[in-house]
């Protein structure tokens, strides 16, 4: 069987590699679809006698030139790239083959087998052209769990946990808060902030511009053995002489010094997971050139072994409206589920624990909480939540920590749920997140010249995130928002007419003079600064003249010295801004 990897922008590279390790694929093939690949990249490919597709016109003649279609297709879910199409323009189809209809295939690597994605279902193959037709088709996330199984069942039977979190918003300060909380176990952490390996407390950076696609995952995994075996000889750097699976790293003896796992990846979950975290669907953003979306990439979180989701989200997204909300009680009729992805059923909902803000049905829900800037206390109720251990625990928890807004909480919720899905004890959880003091660059807090500032600064802030930030701040009134930030941070680029729209709205509220309406200069309540890129389009879309001042550091400095505290809600990396 041969092996084709789409896409060498997003991960492609360490996954064709990372397939060849395996020794199970006659050939490997990279198709470099956006045209992107570096030189060392290409290098790298071809040490490994990895075949490089530059172009279609090259994938074709790959087409072209076989005799049985036996193939592996690794395309990343959110890719618009379409195998049938291209086999049906190729002359290994020329006209013979029902494309539409292969029966795909199946493979079994490490005793993991995958199913091909497409509902074709039957073969229409010409009686004097019978070529071998095993067509299977995964994510990068599945060959992910491909390479990883080996790895996945060593540290399995070294009792070490992983938790791979995915969402549309709050990954990263999920990741953050787990990160306190195991920080006595050494975790190795993956996020958008970079790849960390927490050795017995001590902060390594094992690379600080890192993607969360899910190919990042094995490059962190491969950077912390370099740590933990320093003396230990890396193959890929040497002229290989001997191609066996033997000679691969993965089949050597090496330590393995952390103690957990936490993983956050965009679009979905590789299935690694002992918990598998899918912190909400705030927005059900299209992806693949709109053939396909969010709740559809991010529902692989279920493959893991145990699913922490947002209550509403699951309900939402993943379960037919007319289900009511004590549906995962032992009465509930499971024939009701949506049924058109094959996997909701009783076996996938046995192994749910939800969260949630007010809805009593979830297995954690919030019992009260009291609001503070530097400090929040939460008190929570759980019940017949499922640990790794296979049992089931209920209780009560009552946790300080930094969560000024409501969307602060609920990630605290996440992270709780977690944490408990972990069998980890009651007071490490409060001990943990008592350390978390927000995420420097996304939310903190800080003072300066005696003004309170608030940081909001995140690459995929969206209307729904802004909304909830300056909801946060509804009950004080010595407060100025800063809003702005750039475009081009993400592939998905913020909607100004909606934020307009929501500021316009909040300014309505608050009397705000109107453009072209000098008349009405009501004292306002809201006050509103916009800045840089961002804020100047979003100000061409208003109704309500509001001030711009383009740089946010002169922005600052103003409110600054009118002494009043600043809420900043900047889109952008934090690493791209100098604000300090």
């Amino acid at each position: 069987m041969d092996a084709l990897v789409i896409d060498l922008t997003h991960g492609g590279v360490k996954i064709a590699v990372g397939l060849k390790k395996l020794g199970k694929f006659d050939n490997i093939y990279a198709y470099d679809i956006y045209n992107t690949i570096k030189n060392e990249d290409s290098d790298l490919l071809s040490f490994h006698n990895i075949h490089i597709l530059k172009n279609e016109v090259d994938l074709k003649n790959y087409l072209d030139n076989l005799v049985d279609l036996d193939i592996l297709i690794v395309n990343p879910i959110h890719s618009p790239f379409n195998f049938y199409n291209i086999l049906n323009n190729s002359k290994f189809n020329s006209g013979k083959i029902n494309i539409e209809n292969i029966t795909s295939g199946k493979i079994s690597v490490e005793n993991i087998n995958i199913n091909h994605s497409n509902n074709a279902n039957s073969t229409n193959i010409n009686q004097n052209f019978n070529p071998q037709i095993d067509i299977t088709e995964i994510t990068h996330h599945k060959a992910i769990k491909l390479i990883l199984n080996k790895w996945k069942n060593d540290i399995a039977n070294k009792n070490i946990p992983v938790v791979e979190v995915t969402g549309v918003k709050g990954k990263t300060s999920v990741v953050s808060m787990l990160k306190e909380i195991l920080l006595y176990q050494s975790p190795l952490v993956l996020s958008s902030l970079g790849a960390c390996y927490y050795k017995k407390g001590k902060k390594l950076i094992l690379k600080k511009n890192i993607s969360i696609t899910p190919a990042s995952i094995l490059e962190t995994i491969d950077i912390a053995k370099k740590i933990d075996n320093p003396n230990c000889i890396n193959i890929d750097d040497l002229i290989r002489i001997d191609e066996s699976p033997n000679n691969s790293p993965d089949n050597l003896n090496y330590n393995i010094g952390y103690g957990a796992c936490i993983f956050e990846s965009s679009l979905g979950a590789t299935g690694l997971g002992d918990v598998g975290v899918l912190t909400n669907l705030v927005e059900n953003y299209p992806i693949a050139k709109n053939t396909s979306n969010a709740r559809n990439a991010k529902k692989q979180v279920f493959d893991c072994d145990i699913v922490v989701i947002e209550k509403e989200t699951l309900h939402n997204f993943y379960i037919s409206d007319d289900i009511s909300k004590d549906s995962l009680n032992n009465s509930f009729d499971f024939n009701n589920l949506h049924s058109s992805s094959g996997c909701y059923n009783k076996a996938i909902l046995s192994k749910i624990n939800t969260f949630s803000f007010n809805d009593n049905s979830a297995n954690l829900v919030l019992d009260s909480v009291s609001y503070g800037l530097n400090n929040t206390r939460i008190k929570l109720i759980y019940k017949n939540i499922l640990t790794n251990l296979g049992d089931r625990i209920s209780g009560s928890l009552v946790i300080d920590t930094f969560a000024p807004g409501k969307h602060h909480v609920l990630n605290v919720l996440c992270a709780v749920t977690v944490s408990l899905s972990l069998g980890i004890d009651k007071d490490q959880i409060k001990r943990g997140l008592i350390n978390f003091k927000g995420i420097k660059g996304r939310t903190s807090l800080k003072n300066y010249n005696n003004s309170i500032i608030i940081e909001e600064i995140n690459p995929g802030i969206n209307t729904k995130a802004i909304e909830s930030s300056i909801k946060m701040i509804d009950s004080f009134d010595d407060y100025t928002i800063i809003l702005g930030g750039k475009y081009g941070v993400t592939c998905e680029e913020i909607d100004e007419n909606k934020v307009a729209n929501l500021l316009d709205n909040l300014l309505n509220d608050s009397d705000y003079k109107l453009k072209n309406n000098s008349n009405k200069n009501s004292k306002k309540k809201l006050d509103l600064i916009l800045t840089d890129d961002l804020g100047i389009e979003i100000e061409k879309k208003m109704l309500h003249n509001v001030e711009i001042i383009k740089n946010p550091i002169d922005a600052q400095k103003k409110v600054i010295s009118n002494n009043k505290n600043i809420l900043f809600i900047y889109r952008s990396n934090y690493s791209q801004i100098n604000k300090r």
